[in-house]
């Protein structure tokens, strides 16, 4: 096995998805179908949001943040894919890599804590609605919102100087379509044991694990408020307040587990790009497709935008 010194390699080739030529444009096209929904989606709720003084309340707030993070998380994660299609040009420089894995981390890291915010705003709307505006006021709203994501940034420091350390790799072909922590460990013949053990205990069971745990705990006291309410109509009014942030949490929490949560050996990078695929373009374009089809308040303001459009 050959092993490459990365002082004498200044990049890495992703080999992307697939060889075959057919396989490639369908995804191309499927992948652009994708990201221009995504990127589309999420410009019009964050602008509505910002313009229409009726959505300015803590849950579209953090909808707003959610709409950036999604369309981040989408540009790193799929750009390649699209870039390299286009151009042919499948290298990226090291370092280039290191702060796309950086960022990665980083924003998927916000996005935990960030859903567990928002569950902690759907709990106190439906378990302490009498206290609501006194809780959740702008300026708590502000100080979560930042707090996501500064501990978000902070928390991928370490492992983004842990992965900058590496300098031998057995190659420089990457098997996947964007820089991901796992393939570049995989691929590292340097020493990653510490690396590891820093991405387990503070990557899953602190920046993953808590914020679900806290997720979690918010839903418990949820439904069982819910279950509480006397009338069929009120409990369909109140789960329907969370429905979406729920189907937004499961989805993510899901396609998480199946794409890192699983025993180091048994992990092939060959099928885990499929999963980090569909992390990487199906979960952002629910934040748009839920929260504006399903979402009455976000539809009245689509209306009124576009009725201002035409007088």
């Amino acid at each position: 096995m050959d092993i490459i010194n990365m002082s004498t390699s200044s990049y890495f080739i992703i080999t992307g998805i697939s060889d075959n030529s057919l396989l490639q444009c369908f995804v191309f096209l499927l992948v652009l179908v994708i990201y221009l929904i995504t990127l589309g989606g999420n410009i019009i709720i964050f602008l509505l949001v910002c313009l229409d003084h009726r959505l300015h309340t803590p849950m579209y707030f953090f909808l707003a943040n959610l709409s950036l993070l999604d369309m981040s998380c989408s540009t790193i994660t799929l750009h390649k894919i699209l870039t390299s299609f286009m151009t042919g040009d499948k290298t990226v420089s090291i370092l280039s890599c290191h702060v796309a894995i950086f960022t990665f981390l980083s924003l998927t890291c916000d996005e935990l804590l960030l859903l567990a915010a928002m569950s902690y705003d759907r709990y106190v709307a439906i378990c302490k609605p009498l206290h609501y505006h006194l809780v959740m006021n702008y300026r708590c709203c502000v100080l979560l919102a930042s707090l996501c994501w500064a501990f978000g940034f902070l928390e991928s420091i370490p492992t983004f100087m842990g992965v900058y350390k590496l300098t031998c790799y057995t190659s420089n072909k990457m098997d996947h379509f964007f820089c991901d922590i796992i393939p570049v460990v995989k691929l590292s013949c340097s020493d990653t044991s510490f690396l590891q053990l820093y991405i387990l205990t503070v990557g899953v069971f602190i920046c993953g694990f808590t914020p679900f745990v806290l997720t979690f705990i918010s839903y418990i006291f949820i439904i069982s408020t819910i279950l509480s309410i006397r009338s069929s109509s009120g409990r369909r009014k109140a789960f329907y307040t969370c429905s979406s942030h729920l189907t937004v949490v499961i989805t993510l929490y899901a396609s998480l587990v199946f794409q890192y949560l699983r025993p180091s050996s048994s992990i092939n990078l060959s099928s885990s790009k499929y999963f980090s695929l569909f992390n990487a373009a199906a979960v952002p374009i629910l934040n748009p497709l839920i929260y504006s089809l399903k979402n009455k308040d976000v539809k009245d303001a689509i209306m009124r935008r576009k009725i201002l459009a035409v007088k």
